[in-house]
């Protein structure tokens, strides 16, 4: 690890949509960092992470990065996720710590192998669960922490979108023991939010539904999925994700002893730094007020003041954990205990 003095040197691996729009905008925004390599083999990416990124050295495989080693101290992991599991393991074997774009990893068994290797080396191994700091996400914390709706008795929440074409990556083409499919991308969203606000799991059930022909094993992976959880909490959530969905759903309806809470629409940071706003800018991460959800009872609601959305918080933790032993944003095996329920929703052992 660098010296508290010092900035934390960065690579990136793979730069889609994770590397492009996500993590490479953090990083660069953020004084703790440098973003020295960028990995990527398409050359029109290529061109465009020179572009915005004129600083970073522009290499074509994760292999070149790990021959950088000795140049850095983190690693970001990018890529389809049926890669996670190899390149994190020869990311901790040069001596660098990672982050592991979400999903984790194809399975819960490669997951504990490598938090149990990134222990045993002495370094840092983290999942981006980035929803965890949604404007929307931390609203209802703050709910919750304030007891605004009293005792909660029910929860759904909802990633729905209308793309029948698909998403045009690997969630339509990777099969579902590769991390492929609707469930194991937005899922991993999901049952984390679920797991953050009411505890562990005793029971659950899940459906998911895949274009005919589409096996476990098969091409074409899972497009719409339901998830219900019953937490030891007392509390069931229930889950849907569906990227077929010509009518979208509330994002939130959570009802409570004392009133409900509603939301609807999706958090903004994506489309904010996919249109190239950075997070360091005025506004970023502010929702519009015809945005907010309400809380209360029946016809008598109240819009709710959202709070800022703060994904650059994931960075400033990591930070904070590198350079000062701080807690780490996101514990791997809360991510491990998500892919657990996947597994066992998709009958994978």
């Amino acid at each position: 690890m660098p010296e508290t003095s010092a900035r934390i040197r960065t690579a990136i691996i793979g730069f889609g949509i994770s590397g492009r729009v996500f993590h490479a905008p953090l990083i660069s925004s953020d004084p703790a960092y440098s973003l020295d390599i960028i990995a990527t083999a398409n050359p029109e990416r290529a061109t465009t992470a020179a572009r915005l990124h004129p600083q970073a050295r522009i290499v074509p495989a994760a292999d070149d990065v790990f021959a950088l080693a000795g140049e850095l101290d983190l690693v970001i992991l990018c890529t389809p996720p049926g890669l996670h599991y190899v390149q994190a393991a020869a990311a901790i074997d040069a001596g660098l710590s990672v982050v592991v774009d979400k999903p984790f990893v194809p399975t819960s068994t490669q997951g504990e192998e490598l938090i149990a290797r990134a222990e045993a080396a002495g370094l840092t191994l983290t999942v981006f669960q980035n929803r965890r700091w949604d404007a929307d996400f931390l609203t209802l914390r703050r709910l919750l922490a304030e007891g605004s709706v009293g005792n909660v008795e029910s929860f759904e929440s909802r990633f729905e979108w209308w793309r029948p074409e698909g998403f045009g990556n690997w969630r339509d083409t990777t099969p579902v023991r590769e991390a492929g499919g609707i469930l194991h991308d937005l899922g991993a969203h999901l049952i984390d939010q679920a797991l953050q606000l009411f505890g562990p799991v005793a029971e659950a059930y899940g459906e998911t539904n895949a274009p005919a022909g589409a096996g476990t094993d098969g091409p074409g992976a899972d497009t719409a999925a339901f998830v219900s959880l019953r937490h030891d909490s007392g509390v069931r959530t229930r889950l849907w994700m569906n990227g077929r969905a010509a009518l979208q759903g509330p994002r939130f309806f959570l009802l409570g002893s004392a009133s409900g809470y509603r939301k609807h629409g999706l958090d903004g940071q994506e489309p904010s730094l996919d249109a190239g706003m950075l997070p360091t800018e005025a506004g970023y991460g502010d929702e519009p007020e015809g945005s907010w959800g309400e809380l209360g009872i029946g016809a008598d609601v109240q819009a709710v003041p959202a709070e800022r959305g703060a994904y650059p918080q994931f960075y400033r933790l990591l930070a904070a954990a590198l350079l000062h032993g701080g807690s780490l944003p996101v514990d791997p095996a809360e991510s491990l205990a998500a892919l657990r329920i996947i597994e066992k929703i998709h009958g994978i052992s």
